[in-house]
């Protein structure tokens, strides 16, 4: 896992790769404005303190203000690492297609997965990390510690599952993507981990897509000629 990380890390050097991380980043901001936007509105729209504070000082509105930005910021940090998996989508073909050409040459074309099939998929993703994580919120806000360990376990889940399909999906089948993800759930799982910590941590977080797609390509490489797994026709 760790190499395959070390890998995806070094393909920077490759310029087309540095383009693609460019668009990702692009993606990932659009999608950060998004995010800050809406949730933004929505509280803005929910919110009680504020709207008729009668006697409340302004040092109480000031505070109420402060936690309001807070469960802003929380809301967007927890939503972030599912909703920017839509950026994948767009750029799946190109930068597992360009990996694949620097480090696995030789190989039969991959699948044809159109983009917006990718897309399809990494929404239906996007949208039950959203909902799993929303559900956690209490998890979150109320139990320092183990907050961060349900964090990382259940996006470490999901996005391991995630990026592992339409990256797998490229060259094996349904039926053999499945095998192999419970052959080797483990490591899938602590791959998505570290994809949902990259995803937290600013500005290396907007690059995400990118160097998880490149890390996920040489994971399942990895695994897949470890058991001799062949290319789906």
């Amino acid at each position: 896992m760790i190499a395959a990380m070390m890998r995806a890390i070094g393909a920077f050097r490759d310029a087309e790769i540095r383009r693609l991380v460019w668009f990702g980043v692009l993606g990932a901001l659009g999608i950060l404005v998004f995010l800050v936007l809406v949730l933004g509105y929505l509280i803005a729209r929910l919110r009680i303190v504020g709207l008729d504070l009668g006697s409340w000082t302004s040092l109480a509105e000031w505070g109420a203000d402060l936690v309001l930005i807070f469960i802003l910021l929380v809301l967007v940090w927890i939503t972030f690492p599912g909703v920017v998996g839509i950026v994948t989508g767009f750029l799946l073909e190109r930068v597992a297609g360009r990996i694949e050409a620097r480090d696995y040459p030789g190989q039969p074309p991959a699948r044809e997965q159109g983009t917006w099939e990718a897309v399809r998929l990494a929404s239906r993703f996007a949208l039950v990390s959203i909902g799993l994580n929303l559900l956690a919120l209490p998890i979150y806000f109320l139990l320092p510690v183990i907050n961060l360990m349900v964090f990382y376990g259940l996006n470490g889940y999901l996005l391991g599952r995630e990026y592992f399909e339409l990256v797998a999906l490229r060259r094996l089948d349904d039926h053999s993507v499945r095998a192999l993800r419970r052959s080797y759930q483990g490591s899938i799982f602590l791959s998505g981990a570290l994809i949902a910590f990259i995803t937290t941590i600013p500005l290396l977080n907007l690059a995400a897509p990118v160097v998880a797609t490149a890390f996920m390509v040489h994971l399942f490489e990895s695994l897949r000629r470890r058991v001799g797994m062949v290319q789906s026709a």
